[in-house]
């Protein structure tokens, strides 16, 4: 028996839809996915703009969706579930995707079902070439997050910590915003980073050696914007080169260093890595490396399913319906949750 699922993901400032089948317990196999960017329309801006979010998610979904559809080769009626992101994220944008999903359900007389946008995230590399196994470890570095996870199964998440200010994806942007580049700034940072000395500046790694998990970055952001002004006019190439360079440095090391914590601290020997800084090239060589000498398997989404999408969506409500954690709602009324702490989400 097959289950077709259609995923909606409309949390931020990425429109995604995707298609998922999963047959007798095996692991979801992805049909097709399509995917929108807003990221030309907010750089004029420098950021997200939440209002022109919403109205370009509209204009966007339907699209998407009948492109998804045609090239998985299926038909709308044959869609056994529609899944959706409830939250975290923006208000406005979550009511456009949970919107259009409850009125699918209700028009095709399917259930529906409201998926974490985090826990979409943690589970992409089940997608991937080399899909790992529970339990793991969980590096969670998407926009506003970062958190380390415990996942001993689906529904079953256990915080060994997270960011007390800025996240990790955060100092990205916000230090690359500081060193005058465009949006977003982490990846458009770390290409600067690649030409640049990353020992040229001494930079902190907040709590790094604090003997817990949690992470900081606010006090980084903090130092570079001191190196910054302490460049003589405008700063050279090469200057902002290696300043580039020791933040994205400085930012991998303490995210490096308290993953391999989380995993001495828990005794597993796999780690998945997820979110939009899970690609970035030097985390994925240094951790790569790091856990190759202590025999640990680590596991990273597809680079193209990185970023916000709508695959994860619906693999997540995929293997949820699998794992008998989650309970499909034929009722149409909705609600998003923009707040929703991922240690909140339990198995039914």
């Amino acid at each position: 028996m097959s289950t077709l699922v259609l995923g909606i993901e409309s949390s931020c400032d990425e429109t995604g839809v995707a298609l998922v089948r999963t047959r007798d317990g095996g692991v979801p196999e992805l049909l097709a996915h399509a995917l929108h960017t807003q990221v030309a329309m907010h750089a004029a801006y420098g950021g997200v703009v939440p209002e022109l979010a919403s109205r370009d998610h509209i204009r966007r979904v339907i699209p998407l969706a009948e492109q998804v559809l045609a090239e998985a080769g299926q038909a709308l009626t044959a869609i056994d579930l529609v899944a959706y992101t409830r939250g975290p994220g923006l208000a406005g944008a979550l009511l456009v995707g949970a919107g259009l999903a409850c009125a699918l359900g209700a028009a095709l007389e399917k259930p529906v079902l409201g998926v974490h946008h985090l826990e979409g995230h943690l589970l992409s590399p089940f997608l991937s070439a080399d899909p790992p196994e529970f339990p793991f470890v969980a590096l969670l570095v998407s926009g506003g997050h970062t958190q380390l996870m415990r996942v001993d199964g689906v529904g079953r998440y256990t915080l060994l910590g997270e960011t007390i200010d800025d996240a990790a994806g955060e100092a990205f942007d916000k230090s690359a915003k500081l060193l005058g580049l465009g949006y977003p700034g982490g990846p458009a940072l770390a290409r600067l980073a690649e030409f640049g000395d990353a020992t040229a500046y001494k930079l902190p790694r907040p709590l790094l050696h604090s003997g817990d998990l949690d992470f900081s970055f606010a006090g980084l952001k903090t130092a570079v914007l001191t190196q910054a002004r302490r460049f003589e006019g405008a700063p050279c190439d090469q200057q902002r080169a290696d300043l580039a360079a020791s933040t994205q440095a400085a930012i991998v090391e303490v995210l490096v260093k308290k993953s391999l914590k989380a995993l001495e601290a828990t005794g597993l020997k796999r780690l998945v890595v997820a979110g939009g800084v899970g690609a970035n090239r030097l985390l994925r060589e240094q951790l790569d490396a790091a856990c190759a000498r202590r025999g640990v398997r680590v596991h990273y989404p597809e680079l193209h399913l990185c970023t916000d999408n709508g695959a994860m969506i619906a693999l997540a409500a995929a293997m949820r319906l699998q794992a008998g954690a989650a309970e499909p709602s034929e009722v149409y009324a909705f609600d998003v949750k923009p707040r929703w702490p991922l240690d909140e989400l339990a198995a039914a």
